[in-house]
């Protein structure tokens, strides 16, 4: 089986050497050919190899893997269309906490956010349950706790699921909002490290179903839920 990526990062001569040695180490990995004046990698491979295989491969070197068919994407180059199932799961949080939380003809702000954070967590879990492994995989590339222990990857969606039932049955509503400060001001570090460097990885935050790239509008998600927590610890 035949894939194309792009490489990022090859600027010597002796960069091939490194990229060769890296990802012949990747399990299934048979062939490699590398154009370095298109910076071009085709790899032939005994199985169907996943881009966060590859991308695992690469992870303590400078180099990183573009995909061909846009797993990973400059946030410039990336089409509208790549944010759309973003952009429509919370227009559905969004209306649903909207209409749950409009009381006498006015919207009771603390209840709005309880259900908008409940169903953040429950329908990201989702989607991140749906390939834990490729979640897993993928957060490990940016997220500061998953790097360093990678089982964190497995954990995480379970805590996100356990964090939205928590605000949905209105559970310790202080500790649930300070575990959420804590675990989603984390969260935003690696995401707003990737950023700046411009590091052009997949966001997991939808799991590995859809081809979101890292972007300003990850860091807007992240901090929007350390935002509310914060203001709901204040209001209590």
């Amino acid at each position: 089986m035949k894939s194309s990526y792009t490489i990022q990062g090859m600027t010597c001569s002796n960069c091939e050497s490194t990229v060769r040695q890296k990802l012949m180490q990747v399990s299934g990995v048979k062939e490699l050919a590398i154009d370095l004046t298109k910076n071009e990698l085709e790899i032939e491979s005994a199985k169907t190899l996943s881009f966060s295989e590859l991308q695992k491969g690469l992870k303590d070197s400078k180099y990183s893997l573009i995909e061909k068919t846009a797993n990973t994407m400059e946030e410039t180059d990336a089409p509208k269309s790549s944010y759309a199932p973003l952009f429509l799961v919370f227009s559905f949080i969004l209306g649903i906490s909207f209409i749950t939380s409009y009381k006498n003809e006015t919207i009771d702000m603390m209840l709005f956010m309880n259900h908008f954070m409940a169903g953040f967590f429950i329908v990201f879990s989702f989607f991140k349950l749906l390939n834990l492994r490729a979640f897993a995989d993928s957060y490990a590339m940016y997220d500061i706790i998953a790097k360093k222990i990678p089982v964190y990857g497995y954990i995480y969606p379970f805590m996100e699921l356990l964090l939205g039932i928590a605000f949905l049955t209105a559970f310790n509503p202080f500790l649930t909002n300070v575990v959420t400060l804590i675990i989603m001001g984390i969260s935003s570090i690696g995401v707003i490290e990737s950023v700046i460097n411009k590091k052009k990885i997949q966001c997991a935050c939808l799991g590995t179903v859809f081809n979101l790239p890292m972007s300003n509008i990850t860091i807007v998600e992240d901090l929007l839920m350390v935002g509310m927590s914060l203001t709901m610890i204040i209001i209590l």
